[in-house]
């Protein structure tokens, strides 16, 4: 039923134009703003729609990932426009202490938008791959 849907991803936030900003600024994806909201444009589509909620509470779990071809790079550069990397120290999921988990010939780190929604950057052996 759905195997053509050229489906997308949604989730909430608690401010647009802190929003807007951090998605189009310091990550430099391109944004547009149907009915009031945001709609992340990556390759030519809309994949992502962030709308806000006026009881907006934060995900818990990764909404986004992002592929890279080095993530060491990545970091750099996102660190220089302001992001920081989170720890984790949790037994079975733990980052290194530049906030970098490695394996299975993968790399990833996690990072927040301004509404507390926990987004990834990954290097690797991902099932995206390089489309």
């Amino acid at each position: 039923m759905f195997k053509e849907s050229k489906a997308f991803s949604s989730f909430s936030i608690g401010d647009l134009d802190k929003s807007r900003s951090f998605y189009k600024d310091t990550l430099g994806l391109e944004v547009a703003e149907p009915m009031g909201q945001l709609a992340l444009q990556i390759n030519g589509r809309i994949p992502v729609f962030l709308y806000t909620k006026p009881n907006h509470q934060p995900a818990t779990f990764t909404v986004l990932n992002f592929p890279v071809d080095n993530l060491e790079e990545t970091m750099k550069e996102l660190r220089k426009r302001g992001v920081e990397f989170e720890i984790y120290k949790e037994e079975g999921f733990k980052t290194d202490e530049n906030g970098v988990m490695s394996g299975e010939g993968m790399k990833i780190a996690w990072f927040k938008d301004p509404s507390g929604n926990i987004l990834s950057i990954v290097e690797g052996n991902t099932q995206q791959g390089k489309r």
